[in-house]
């Protein structure tokens, strides 16, 4: 039995990158850079009005002010601005040679036709300069960087509309058990409906993988033992769902060994979990996953996304946060790391939501985090501040 940290590093550790590929940049959400990105050009290419108004000299404030023109975004200057002259011009427009501040037009009022003058005593200049956010040559994303929103706005801005990126892992996953009925059936005494299946397809979905499912296998090691070698034959990474405690039909530790696979751990002293398996047999990779929903949902959340994450080039760290507890916690057990479910209230405290254990998965739909008790601690008194994994 060996601890979360421990395991977490073997994952990292026994996983290897995959090949890389360009895509189109409107496939990239959640992709990771396999190359630095840098900037084609200077941004801003040129110095441009913050705000609609007038581009003039700032040691002329105090005069009239001849308007020369009108200046659109999108428009360059017909005319530089001299002593006692302006531009209007609108946000985003290039600044006229000669002009080195733009007045607003609420500070303005109009003389006659062509003149204005400023009403205010001083302003700020309202130019953004040529270069001053990023510069051409400039490394505007590291490679590694998982893409998000903002990145992809960062990749069009640089004109990189085709970037390199790592492989998506192919991931299969399996969910074992006889008594396993699909969620359109009702099940018969004795059965249960299948739900890590499309939990396990909707947490894939959400990293931007589209997973590819085999459904239930009955607990057979033939059955099983076939549908593992078939989803390794086209995948990169099978994920399990029970079949890999130590109970008479727990068949996954034996067919692995069977095909060849190293299994760097078996059992963890963590809560919810403790029978999670990881594999490895050149490069494809077995997470074995418990068969009650809420161990297999946070060890996904754990171990799963690290893993996947890794052979996409990018390191992984799940959204932590430290909060006060609203209330007194206590547990009788305190042998292992447990996560357990908890919500944020109004005044940003963390609350823990009544939880009867690892099948009781209806507990996470309030769930904002899982809140880490670590080993040996019993008790979490009002206010006291703990860790937080954001879900």
């Amino acid at each position: 039995m060996i601890t979360f940290h421990e395991a977490l590093k073997t994952v990292k550790n026994a996983t290897k990158k995959l090949d890389t590929e360009t895509i189109n940049l409107a496939d990239c959400l959640n992709r990771v850079l396999a190359e630095d990105v840098l900037s084609d050009m200077s941004i801003p290419p040129f110095n441009k009005s913050a705000m609609d108004g007038y581009a003039c000299k700032q040691s002329d404030l105090a005069n009239n002010l001849e308007v020369l023109e009108i200046i659109a975004a999108g428009s360059a200057p017909g005319k530089a601005v001299g002593n006692n002259q302006c531009s209007k011009i609108m946000t985003g427009a290039m600044v006229p040679e000669g002009a080195d501040t733009v007045i607003m037009i609420e500070h303005t009022e109009e003389i006659d036709d062509n003149h204005i003058r400023f009403t205010k005593d001083k302003t700020k200049s309202n130019i953004c300069l040529k270069g001053e956010d990023i510069l051409e040559n400039d490394v505007v994303l590291k490679r590694g960087t998982r893409l998000k929103a903002q990145h992809i706005s960062v990749l069009a801005s640089v004109g990189c509309a085709n970037p390199l990126v790592f492989r998506q892992p192919k991931v299969a996953t399996i969910a074992t058990g006889s008594e396993l009925v699909e969620p359109d059936q009702k099940p018969e005494i004795s059965q249960i409906r299948n739900v890590n299946s499309w939990q396990l397809q909707a947490q894939l979905q959400k990293m931007g993988i589209r997973g590819n499912s085999l459904g239930i296998v009955a607990d057979s090691k033939e059955a099983t033992k076939e549908a593992m070698v078939k989803c390794l034959e086209e995948n990169d990474v099978l994920i399990i769902s029970g079949g890999v405690s130590v109970g008479d039909f727990d068949y996954i530790p034996q067919i692995l060994k069977e095909l060849g696979f190293n299994i760097w751990f078996h059992t963890l002293m963590v809560k919810p979990g403790k029978h999670t398996v990881f594999a490895t047999c050149k490069e494809k990779y077995v997470l074995g996953l418990p068969g009650n929903p809420v161990s297999s949902f946070v060890q996904f959340e754990l171990l799963g996304k690290p893993l996947l994450y890794r052979l996409m080039g990018h390191d992984y760290n799940a959204p932590m946060v430290r909060m006060p507890i609203a209330s007194d916690y206590k547990r009788k057990r305190t042998d292992r790391l447990e996560f357990l479910p908890v919500r944020f209230n109004a005044d940003n405290q963390v609350v823990p939501i009544s939880y009867h254990g690892s099948a009781h998965i209806n507990a996470f739909t309030l769930a904002n985090g899982i809140m880490a008790v670590p080993r040996e601690v019993d008790e979490f008194t009002e206010g006291e501040f703990v860790h937080v994994r954001q879900l």
